[in-house]
């Protein structure tokens, strides 16, 4: 069994935030048209929960409720049930400012770097032994221009909703792809 939870803020006030850019990943693949949308939703674990099999493969794919800070207990519960193997099954897809808008890159086993929703991960299960995509969302010039906090709850403009959906989900998807083969 694999799981994959992307990073986001519940609520329609959140729903086109930067911080919401793990959220949007997993609905561009659930909805893209290639067949993960056939998966069956529920709300379980404190999440929204999309359950999709193949053959004898279980995929879960999941958004926490909890709020992004608190991301961490959503991922316990679910992790504690199927007793997982962090470090082979669990692919978190997540903003990250600290880099350029449109720059994806994969990590494993690395710290929070700032991250409150990873470093809820990272306290409540107890290890940084996980697979990550992370979406570049920076797009200031200086960060005096404005706080970090409050950037990252600002709308997405319309022309990066679309470089999202046209670009940048299409190689986040590649990399979710990649992680289910291994």
């Amino acid at each position: 069994m694999k799981l994959i939870i992307g990073l986001g803020n519940p609520g329609d006030k959140y729903k086109l935030t930067r911080h919401n850019a793990g959220f949007l990943a997993i609905d561009y693949i659930l909805n893209d048209g290639d067949g993960f949308m056939t998966a069956r939703s529920t709300k379980e674990f404190k999440s929204e929960v999309w359950t999709w099999l193949e053959g004898s493969k279980k995929i879960l794919f999941l958004k926490p409720q909890t709020y992004m800070n608190d991301s961490g207990q959503a991922l316990k519960v679910v992790c504690n049930f199927y007793k997982m193997d962090l470090a082979k099954d669990l692919l978190v897809i997540h903003d990250d400012v600290d880099l350029p808008f449109g720059d994806i890159r994969t990590t494993e086993s690395s710290s929070a770097a700032g991250h409150n929703g990873i470093k809820s991960i990272i306290q409540e299960l107890g290890t940084q032994d996980f697979h990550r995509v992370r979406i570049g969302v920076e797009t200031r010039a200086s960060r005096e221009e404005l706080p970090t906090d409050a950037f990252v709850l600002q709308n997405f403009t319309e022309e990066e909703i679309k470089k999202l959906k046209a670009e940048i989900f299409p190689r986040v998807k590649t990399e979710v792809a990649k992680f289910l083969e291994n």
